[in-house]
């Protein structure tokens, strides 16, 4: 399998060939704004970093790492520490996990549990991380007969490997799931606000006036927690619930009022420009 060098690269191959793609990045690309995409994505950190905001958790990556992002979850990379940043990351298409799923096991289980206090992130031990790069070094490196084959096979193998290694920590109730991630307690309080009225019209005025804090304050300790702006976690955050609806059949004149849109046309223009295409087609080609 070809390794890519960006994650663009990757996730577009991902998504044309509903398969999965591997990208092996050394230094920082541009910082991308608070994104979605339709493809599952594990981020295996190797170096480290700083920072990860996925939904309303924001987490301090350390080497070891890795993290588990469905199909609606947005989230944003940032504050790195340093300008080498090794990760590993895999895009992988849903309807290709859904191939590999049998009634008694769901391959997708990592990116589809969300209960109560769970955690996008999981800390690999010195093995378990030697044995992820192992899996991603054969994927890498395969050539000659049957590597088509041999490929479908050792993804699998990783995948069942990830699950029950994410399964484990789940059932066993660590501390580190769902307690891992931190941030400033207001900002915090901001987020589990806007995420309970996210269908509601919200403006930084009104964030403003709800917590009794200036304007140019409440921006300022949000983008410093979470390196986003309000407005862009706002439209993040609808477009992913968006994507959720729409993908359950729910018809897209019904998903822009539930979503806090405040018109059709300012859905239809910022749906189309974060997932790259039209709510009624991604309706069309996602539905349920």
């Amino acid at each position: 399998m070809k390794e890519h060098n960006s994650c663009k690269s990757a996730i577009e191959a991902c998504t044309t060939d509903k398969y999965f793609a591997i990208a092996h990045l050394h230094f920082e690309e541009k910082t991308m704004d608070i994104h979605i995409h339709d493809c599952y994505e594990i981020y295996y950190s190797i170096s480290g970093g700083k920072q990860f905001l996925i939904d309303n958790k924001s987490y301090m990556i350390q080497p070891g790492d890795i993290f588990f992002i469905n199909q609606y979850e947005s989230h944003h990379l940032t504050q790195i520490d340093q300008q080498e940043h090794e990760r590993i990351v895999i895009s992988i298409h849903p309807d290709f996990l859904k191939q590999l799923s049998t009634p008694n096991t769901a391959m997708d289980y990592c990116f589809q549990y969300r209960g109560a206090g769970f955690s996008h992130r999981i800390t690999l031990d010195k093995e378990q991380q030697q044995r992820f790069m192992y899996y991603i070094h054969k994927l890498t490196s395969l050539s000659g007969y049957a590597e088509d084959v041999l490929e479908r096979a050792i993804f699998t193998e990783l995948m069942v490997f990830l699950n029950k290694t994410f399964y484990a920590k789940v059932q066993a109730e660590e501390t580190d799931i769902g307690l891992n991630y931190q941030y400033d307690e207001q900002v915090n309080e901001i987020l589990e606000y806007i995420n309970q009225n996210i269908s509601s019209p919200i403006t930084i005025d009104h964030l403003a006036n709800q917590f009794y804090l200036s304007k140019s304050y409440i921006c300022r300790i949000f983008k410093l927690a979470t390196g986003t702006t309000i407005n862009k976690y706002l439209t993040a955050r609808r477009i992913s619930i968006a994507k959720s609806l729409l993908s359950e059949g729910m018809y897209v004149n019904e998903v822009y009022e539930k979503c806090g849109f405040r018109d059709y046309s300012n859905f239809l223009k910022s749906f189309t420009k974060a997932v790259g295409i039209s709510p009624k087609k991604y309706a069309l080609y996602n539905a349920r």
